[in-house]
């Protein structure tokens, strides 16, 4: 039975997913500070930053670190976009839902498959770094390909279990690691600061320093195939600011999410990349040799524990593998969420088995089931191919860019047809920032012509000829497009209206029928008292 109540007048935000056509399925549990920590987690700056900073070293020198700010102003415009459209449609699902409603099914669909790639990939991606770059530097022990394989799907099967058991439990590790990661990183560069100036080995040079990366050419756009040193530096960012969408995956089970997920979004941006960027000038101003740091596989481990001692360097690998693990399971919710959205509308294959919702867990069981089974798929496929399976951080970069611009597009294109917002709008800012997001856009998908992005377009691609085949077997099988459309949107407040309008006609018609009878009971009193007379 469905816990939907009409909105209130003053109180719009509240509306239900009746009004999109669905049933409350799930509890309303996910409060503010929730869906924050679902946002920050999946951007996870410790992860990206442990990730991917040696890569930038090689690519573009320490002085690529500066690219992070022109990120953070793009991504956050593509925030604020996503928020607009959020508080619009608050319903579990985001792209999908969003593309699906305000475009078309077909378009809707093919959104929501790439999104579904992107988590399916990312979060293996995502895991497989503790098992292969952080336990055995922690742990000191030799990494194979095999005991990598064997502990990230150990661990992708314990974010499972969390995931699919309880949504409460999984949200009260989440918000303990993301406290954690907050509070860690804060006092990481607090420390790195503070020691650093004492000891006199902040080098402020190397805030500038290309490194190894040839001074000449640095700022080119590079040619048709390959982007310039300075380009490659904003992967850096591309890489970690990205899944703060995942908030708005989980509006059906957040309070007031037409309020609630806009701003958890916009401020997991905006949290995640000062943070994130205070944490890299501190690291980059204590590297020492840039060029030589850039030979390690660990860069960021390597400058703490010299800086600040082997108990420092210790913890912060274990708040490393806090906060990855933290980050790999609220990818696996999200991604568990779109296929239980994608299956409840009967459009993603096996819909019939992931649709459903667990009576004794209040979570889609199935559905969790199915992505763990398809992470460790992955996994098995490249786990003799450790390079492989780096391609497909690449991938993880590459997807989202695909989403945000295919939906900014869409967002330009129908903003004026928008159903009303009940929690957040651009107002008067919506111009300046659909501009800076679409340059932003326009300009990371540059990044991607690179040579070194062959292995992630061939991923996606096939992943992409996948989808496609269902695709038609969906078109052929439901009569084309039409059998393709979404559930009605329809204004709870207009059936409301509409009620009260037949109750109105409805007592209009009951006064008319009374003044009728009133006066054919007149009518023969008279008579009466013209016969009498």
């Amino acid at each position: 039975m469905s816990q939907y109540s009409p909105p209130t007048p003053g109180n719009e935000s509240t509306a239900g997913v009746e009004e999109f056509g669905y049933k409350q399925a799930m509890k309303r549990g996910t409060g503010r500070f929730a869906s924050f920590a679902v946002a920050f987690a999946f951007v996870s700056i410790a992860t990206g930053i442990f990730t991917t900073y040696g890569s930038v070293l090689n690519s573009s020198g320490p002085a690529g670190i500066w690219t992070w700010p022109i990120v953070i102003v793009g991504q956050l415009a593509v925030a604020f976009i996503f928020g607009s459209l959020a508080a619009r449609i608050p319903v579990t699902g985001y792209s999908y839902q969003w593309m699906s409603r305000l475009a078309n099914p077909v378009l809707g669909w093919i959104i929501g498959w790439i999104s579904f790639t992107f988590l399916a990939i990312v979060v293996v991606a995502v895991d497989y770094t503790i098992a292969s770059t952080v336990l055995p530097v922690l742990l000191q022990y030799e990494g194979t390909a095999l005991n990598a394989w064997v502990i990230t799907g150990v661990v992708i099967l314990f974010q499972a279990v969390l995931v699919a058991f309880s949504t409460k439990w999984t949200e009260r590790v989440n918000n303990f690691a993301v406290t954690a990661e907050l509070i860690g990183m804060v006092a990481l560069v607090l420390l790195l600061l503070g020691v650093g100036f004492v000891a006199k080995e902040v080098n402020f040079a190397n805030l500038f320093s290309t490194g190894a990366v040839p001074a000449d050419g640095y700022l080119s756009f590079g040619t048709l195939t390959s982007a310039g040193p300075w380009m490659l530096g904003f992967l850096l960012g591309a890489f970690t600011i990205v899944g703060f969408e995942s908030a708005a995956n989980l509006a059906e089970e957040t309070k007031d999410p037409a309020r609630v997920v806009p701003r958890a979004m916009w401020q997991a941006v905006l949290a995640s990349g000062v943070l994130g960027f205070l944490f890299l000038v501190a690291v980059t101003l204590l590297a020492g040799d840039p060029v030589e740091l850039a030979k390690s596989a660990t860069p960021i481990a390597d400058v703490i524990t010299r800086v600040l001692g082997p108990v420092v360097g210790t913890a912060l690998l274990v708040l490393v593998v806090i906060a990855i693990f933290a980050c790999g399971m609220v990818i696996l919710m999200t991604g568990v969420r779109l296929v239980w959205a994608m299956s409840r509308d009967e459009r993603f294959p096996g819909w019939q088995a992931w649709r459903k919702i667990s009576p004794r867990f209040g979570t889609p069981l199935n559905a969790t089931v199915f992505m763990l089974v398809i992470g460790e798929l992955i996994l098995a496929i490249f786990s003799t191919r450790t390079d492989a399976l780096f391609g497909l951080f690449a991938a993880a970069t590459l997807l989202p860019a695909i989403i945000y611009t295919g939906t900014v597009v869409m967002y330009v294109v129908k903003r004026k047809a928008l159903p009303p917002s009940r929690g957040f709008d651009l107002g008067r800012w919506e111009i300046p920032v659909i501009v800076v997001a679409m340059v932003w856009l326009v300009f990371e998908l540059l990044l991607f012509r690179d040579a070194s992005f062959v292995d992630p377009w061939t991923y996606v691609l096939i992943m992409l000829v996948l989808g496609a085949a269902y695709l038609v077997y969906l078109l052929v099988t439901r009569g084309g497009a039409k059998g393709l459309a979404m559930p009605d949107m329809h204004s709870i407040d207009a059936e409301l209206n509409a009620d009260a309008a037949k109750g109105a006609d409805a007592a209009k018609g009951a006064d008319a029928a009374t003044d009728a009878a009133a006066r054919s009971t007149g009518a023969v009193n008279d008579t009466d008292g013209a016969l009498g007379r």
